[in-house]
């Protein structure tokens, strides 16, 4: 699976990539046919302190899968909108084994 990520207005150091890469690779757990995946990272320009933001976009065959969540850094974003796509995929994945 490629794992593409975009820090818009920022360089993301390389612990951080990995980071994020890491958590994507483990989603191939619960569903081994991801094709591809996009992580835009972002600091929102609002005064509060949960102005780290990850957006996570997983392509499927048939579907796209998105999640976005806002937090104090970007590891725990990253690692909130891993968990909320966790959810999609093995609910894909259920409807999926229903139908066969």
């Amino acid at each position: 699976m490629e794992v593409k990520v975009h820090s818009i207005h920022f360089d993301a150091d390389r612990k951080l990539i990995d980071f994020i890469n890491e958590k994507i690779s483990k989603l191939n757990v619960f569903y081994d046919n991801i094709l591809a995946s996009e992580v835009y990272l972002r600091i929102d320009k609002s005064n509060d302190f949960r102005n780290k933001v990850a957006e996570i976009r997983i392509t499927t065959p048939g579907k796209e899968m998105f999640a976005k969540k806002k937090c104090r850094s970007f590891e725990e974003a990253t690692y909130l909108a891993t968990e909320a796509l966790r959810r999609q995929v093995k609910r894909k994945k259920g409807k999926l084994l229903q139908v066969n």
